[in-house]
């Protein structure tokens, strides 16, 4: 069936874009590039979980035991970010602050090193590059290191990028295409004619005609599409908590540190000093972050920001005398199974890009190109290295959004 996008009219786009996070920019961004025409519909584009997100490319230590599925798809996700990056910069002539770093990850007491170590055996099941350090090793990777620690293992492959900077680069690519734009208004419903989207309507009952829509609107996507026959989006709100705090660069981690302490997750990540600005030659330093099953209410809680200060301060003691600048509650998007909505659903014209869970970020380069590939009816190089190319490849057919909506043979594989 051939799934490529209809003929538009004249004064159609060939795709309108909800949502103006780095899910739905990095979509938009690649459709661009593969020679659609792109209009991204968002009142404040950022300002969702793309602004909390510390920016953990973290396929191993975000590795859950019971979420194969999962992990596959992250490691997925994390091998094509690297050419991503370099290719956003060159598009939009700004930096995203990708840091190859790797990951310390380090144990507080005699619960968390067992629990650790069974992550590492994790690890070891599926291929996934860790070992085991010497808290003596830890140490002298990472000076800084608290003092009641008791296990350490290093993870090469799990980095870290600024998603702020991320998502501005990816709105100057896409704002600066002549065949894009981004257009700061809300979405208050889809237009539906003869039982296919075409487009959606904004807060000035103005339509953007479009040959498909891409909803990429978080949690919210739940909500603007609970009254369209044919498709199930059940999206929840799970609220979490970041901290960003400024420090002198002599005490800032060199690495991504993550830790457990007393069965609490929590991790530091540093940029590099800033070279402008009121922070001129200090490090940003992002604590996270917590995991509530609460709505996005935008509020920081004392209690959520003291447990992020506590852990992290067991891992790092030096974060004591860094400024802290900012707490920033939001709430991520999460499906039933913690794996994305991608692609096509039964209604003709609607496609999904949201339920990514905590790994947003690390997910952006991945959900981008399977979105274009269901919308342009082409494929994707997965050529990557996999210890499991069958578990990475069903692990994408997961992501299928029609997997929740009841089927329709009328519709099946529509674009």
């Amino acid at each position: 069936m051939d799934r490529r996008l209809p003929a538009t009219p004249a004064g159609t786009r060939d795709l309108v874009v909800v949502g103006a996070g780095i899910i739905g920019l990095a979509v938009a961004w690649r459709a661009l590039e593969a020679g659609l025409s792109v209009t991204v519909l968002d009142p404040d584009p950022g300002d969702g979980s793309t602004r909390a997100a510390a920016g953990m490319i973290a396929p191993a230590t975000e590795a859950e035991f019971t979420e194969d599925t999962a992990l596959h798809l992250h490691l997925t996700g994390a091998s094509r970010w690297l050419s991503f990056a370099a290719d956003l910069e060159a598009a939009s002539g700004l930096g995203v602050g990708l840091r190859e770093s790797g990951t310390l990850t380090l144990a507080y007491d005699g619960t968390d090193a067992a629990l650790l170590r069974r992550i590492l055996a994790l690890h070891t099941r599926h291929a996934v590059t860790s070992e085991r350090l010497a808290i003596s090793e830890a140490r002298r990777r990472e000076p800084l290191l608290g003092q009641r620690l008791t296990e350490a293992a290093w993870v090469p492959g799990d980095h870290a990028v600024d998603p702020r900077a991320t998502h501005t680069a990816l709105w100057r690519a896409v704002d600066a295409h002549p065949h894009g734009a981004v257009v700061p208004r809300a979405v208050v419903r889809l237009d539906v004619d003869a039982g296919r989207v075409v487009g959606a309507v904004d807060e000035t009952r103005h339509l953007h005609r479009a040959g498909a829509t891409v909803v990429a609107a978080g949690w919210a996507s739940a909500s603007l599409l609970a009254d369209l026959p044919g498709v199930a989006v059940p999206v929840r709100p799970v609220k979490g908590q970041t901290l960003r705090l400024q420090a002198d660069p002599e005490l800032a981690p060199r690495h991504v540190v993550r830790g457990l302490v007393q069965g609490r997750p929590v991790y530091v990540v540093s940029r590099a000093p800033a070279t402008e600005g009121p922070w001129k030659g200090h490090c940003e330093l992002v604590i996270g972050a917590t995991t509530e099953e609460n709505p996005d209410d935008r509020r920081a809680t004392a209690g959520g920001v003291f447990a992020l200060l506590r852990d992290a301060r067991v891992l790092l003691p030096a974060i004591d005398e860094a400024t802290l600048v900012e707490a920033t509650p939001r709430a991520r998007p999460s499906t039933p199974d913690n794996v994305p909505l991608l692609g096509p659903t039964h209604v003709p014209g609607l496609h999904l890009a949201t339920g990514h869970h905590r790994n947003g970020i690390l997910l952006a380069p991945l959900t981008a190109d399977v979105v274009v590939a269901g919308l342009t009816g082409s494929w994707f190089d997965v050529d990557v290295p996999s210890a499991d190319p069958a578990a990475m490849l069903a692990a994408l057919r997961a992501t299928d959004p029609r997997r929740f909506s009841p089927t329709d043979p009328t519709t099946e594989g529509a674009p």
